[in-house]
């Protein structure tokens, strides 16, 4: 192992210099060193972004063409492909859901629609009401949005009007100008994935030590992913900053156990949780990768309230827990729905998940991921493992590289187009 770990830091030394001293264009990853932004006041540091007409600030500026339903996504992506600098967000649903998976499905794409890395919305679905019941539900942002139905107009006539609205909305977002912004204006969302040993001892904790910094400055943060809370709900209910929140949140978890474990198992969670491949990377219980799932919230933080799926924050500034699924799409998906800008992804074995309108941050401590998937991976934190730096070290290089993200850099899923967009749907289809 130890001569393993010396070949894997001859790798980075020859192929991966220090992107903080201005390197190659073929720099890949981001090594976890001191950076200027390590000793600064995070409460006066600032990224450039858009200040939206509700007063939130985006990361990126996008114009999407938001299908209501699965009929609709042809019609999207006809206007998105017609149209250059739009962006179709295709889904499986819509049709024939009701009660809270339909409530769900609303809130996901009025969500989407209005979170501030969207700069415009052309909603296209087959019926008027709707869609007009999504387009009402962004319009509240103040930002420009509007509205198709298929039936009313015409497949063909739909999709040429909105181009035209499409066209239309690109040529204004692209004159929007950027400004400064406080650091503490930023939402950042955390999912971690494809999990091994590594991931609770380096990445993990470097996600919370970036919480326990920025959090009492004023940012939001969330995490969750419920079924893997499991082995430490105990633990994870003592870090609610109330009883009250404490008990919501217990709520969330033992009805996840009784309403869809216990209802639907066929053995127990083990058939999917731990995963496969967590398994293969060294943790064999759900117990194991529970307490790692909980490093990313730091030694300080308290969350302050218990969300529903897609449901945005109202307390304020703080840590927030969310309902989620484990699978990272669709929670990532679900947080982006949320209002949050930026995420980031702590990954042991490696992992490829994007996001059509958040830049999801890769960090990763595991050196063979390094060396295989490094393309997939935004910042390296493997020298927490080889005693070469700190955690706080590593929160700090996270940190350097979210607001290096907030100021326009690509993230590795962004440039290598990952796109992932996966709605959360609760039972079958009326």
């Amino acid at each position: 192992m130890r001569e393993e770990m010396s070949n894997i830091a001859m790798f980075h030394a020859q192929t991966a210099p220090n992107p903080f001293r201005g390197g190659a264009p073929d720099q890949l990853i981001t090594k976890a060193t001191p950076t200027a932004l390590a000793s600064a006041d995070y409460a006066n540091a600032t990224v450039r972004g858009w200040r939206r007409e509700n007063g939130r600030v985006g990361v990126r500026n996008h114009v999407v063409i938001l299908p209501l339903d699965d009929l609709s996504n042809a019609a999207c992506e006809a206007v998105a492909a017609h149209v250059k600098g739009t962006m179709a967000l295709p889904h499986a649903y819509g049709r024939l859901q009701f009660g809270e998976d339909l409530e769900i499905h609303f809130r996901t794409l009025i969500g989407i629609g209005s979170n501030p890395n969207v700069a415009a919305v052309v909603v296209i679905g087959i019926e008027d009401q709707w869609t007009n019941r999504v387009v009402e539900g962004i319009a509240k942002t103040g930002k420009p949005v509007v509205g198709f139905g298929i039936e009313l107009n015409g497949d063909i006539a739909t999709v040429a009007k909105a181009s035209y609205e499409a066209k239309r909305f690109v040529q204004w977002a692209n004159e929007l100008p950027q400004e400064d912004c406080p650091l503490s204006d930023l939402w950042i969302s955390t999912k971690c994935g494809e999990s091994d040993t590594t991931t609770g001892l380096s990445s993990c904790p470097t996600v919370g030590n970036m919480y326990d910094k920025l959090i009492p400055h004023g940012i939001y943060g969330v995490f969750g992913e419920t079924s893997e809370i499991t082995g430490a709900e105990h633990l994870c209910k003592e870090r609610a900053a109330t009883p009250e929140v404490a008990e919501k949140w217990f709520k969330m978890w033992k009805s996840y156990q009784d309403d869809v474990i216990e209802a639907h198992k066929t053995d127990d969670l083990s058939d999917s949780q731990p995963t496969k491949g967590n398994i293969a990377g060294g943790l064999t219980t759900i117990e194991e990768k529970a307490l790692g799932n909980l490093e990313k919230i730091g030694r300080e933080c308290r969350y302050i309230d218990a969300l529903e799926p897609a449901e945005a924050p109202a307390k304020g500034p703080g840590l927030y827990y969310m309902d989620t699924s484990s699978a990272a799409a669709e929670c990532v998906t679900l947080m982006a729905a949320a209002g949050y800008v930026i995420h980031t992804f702590p990954t042991g074995q490696g992992n490829v998940i994007g996001n059509p309108i958040v830049p999801v941050i890769k960090i990763s401590g595991n050196p063979r991921t390094i060396r295989t998937m490094g393309e997939h991976i935004d910042v390296d934190v493997s020298g927490v493992l080889r005693r070469e730096m700190t955690i706080p070290e590593a929160g700090d290089a996270l940190i350097d590289m979210i607001v290096r993200t907030a100021n326009g850099r690509l993230t590795a899923a962004e440039s290598l187009g990952h796109r992932e967009f996966v709605m959360t749907k609760l039972y079958r289809s009326a």
